[in-house]
């Protein structure tokens, strides 16, 4: 796969005639509403070899180990006798590698819709498929959703289905609700045994925990039920694994930080989902949804207290349109799919731009009213700089939140660059 960048006045017969492919190929890729309506800075997906720009500084070996092939291969391709020297500005064919052996994860919410083609779609590509959520009372009553046709979509693809449970009360995680639970002996007791029949009779491979908002003083009796869970599961052949917040020091002070105890999960857990996404979160300020720079100093902690074969990193499925100027209290960001935060840009003539140093797209608008938008959202280069770096360091693989939202790029280019692990 190669990621073109839309050019001012270019077109996709121009685009397609120059990387070899036809317009359709490109259009059916990339989910384009019309093939004739494009925008500058707008990145497209083309079915063809892999094709790599040599940036000043940079060596073959490096651009070897980015694509997961050798140098020796790279070599035979461009026909370069001198595996030393190669030039700023220079076009290299990229033979297809090794691709590294990954875990996938995706987060099916809302539930209560019973739409379950987005899990269906997502399922031949995954390892896993996440059903959030069942919920818990104080006194370890588990409510379970109705999932069952989630569960026979994600079977029939080929994943397996995970039970997300929560703290999740009135729509919202309740660190009350949680303090309570996890306090209380008989009530984690109860809940224990009545996870371990709803994973035997519904079919699910195991159990993924999502506390949130769980107060500081309840960190040892969150990783105590974590404790607990781990024999019982573990007798069942089943999985552990949690969610936790994106920390980059131990001690990151914050509700919902302190009680993630990473050395803890990391050693009880069987995998673990951090959430590298949310700083451009609904009511904030206006920022990516997942600048890469904060991504990484969360990773540089995370590889300290976690083995890295144990982590997936989030990837984030959605984009964000915030009216300006923001005001806190007042603005609340308006959440779309990668392919509505294209088409928005097209339907008002913007041209898209490219933060390198957030790898992240972004625009800005102005609306009817005569206010001032800027969009933040997820594209193919923002993606694949997110898988570059799960190579780099070396994880366990991916965790998408949220299915639901549209991205035909995103699973075309994890088969480009890993071979997902698959379980059934």
């Amino acid at each position: 796969m190669e990621i073109a960048v839309v050019r001012p006045g270019e077109s996709l017969w121009q685009i397609a005639r120059r990387y070899g492919v036809t317009v359709q190929q490109v259009a059916e890729l990339n989910g384009l509403r019309d093939p004739n309506r494009l925008v500058p800075g707008m990145a497209l997906l083309i079915p063809t070899e892999r094709r790599h720009v040599v940036r000043a500084g940079e060596t073959l070996w490096q651009i070897a180990a980015r694509y997961g092939t050798t140098v020796e291969a790279i070599a035979r391709e461009n026909r370069i006798p001198n595996v030393n020297l190669i030039y700023p500005g220079q076009t290299l064919v990229i033979p297809r590698g090794t691709r590294p052996v990954i875990e996938a994860n995706a987060y099916q919410a809302n539930l209560g819709t019973g739409d379950v083609a987005p899990t269906a779609e997502a399922a031949p590509y995954v390892t896993y498929i996440s059903l959030f959520s069942a919920s818990i009372t104080e006194d370890g009553d588990v409510v379970p959703p109705r999932a069952e046709p989630f569960i026979e979509a994600a079977h029939r693809g080929g994943a397996e289905a995970l039970l997300t449970l929560t703290n999740f009360r009135g729509g919202t995680f309740n660190s009350d609700l949680a303090s309570r639970f996890l306090n209380n002996p008989a009530a984690v007791a109860r809940a224990i045994d009545e996870l371990m029949i709803i994973l035997r009779v519904q079919g699910y491979a195991g159990l993924n925990i999502d506390f949130e908002y769980v107060y500081p003083s309840d960190r040892e009796a969150y990783n105590n039920f974590l404790r607990r869970l781990r024999p019982r599961l573990q007798a069942e052949g089943r999985s552990l694994s949690s969610a936790i917040a994106p920390k980059i020091w131990a001690g990151q002070p914050g509700l919902l930080y302190e009680a993630h105890d990473y050395p803890v999960h990391g050693e009880v857990c069987d995998f673990v989902v951090i959430m590298t996404y949310e700083w451009g979160y609904v009511t904030g300020p206006p920022m990516p949804i997942a600048p890469l720079r904060q991504v990484r100093q969360v990773l540089d902690y995370a590889v300290t207290a976690i083995p890295r074969e144990k982590i997936l990193m989030g990837i984030p499925t959605y984009g964000r349109d915030w009216r300006l100027p923001y005001q806190r209290g007042v603005t609340r960001a308006e959440t779309f799919s990668p392919v509505a935060a294209t088409n928005r840009a097209i339907d008002v003539g913007a041209r898209i731009q490219y933060d390198e140093d957030a790898q992240s797209p972004f625009y800005r608008y102005w609306d009817a009213q005569g206010s001032e938008h800027i969009v933040w959202f997820e594209d193919a280069r923002s993606l694949q700089a997110k898988f570059d770096t799960v190579k780099e360091y070396g994880l366990r693989g991916v965790s998408y939140w949220v299915l639901g939202n549209p991205f035909p790029q995103n699973f075309p280019l994890l088969q480009d660059n890993f071979r997902v692990r698959r379980l059934r």
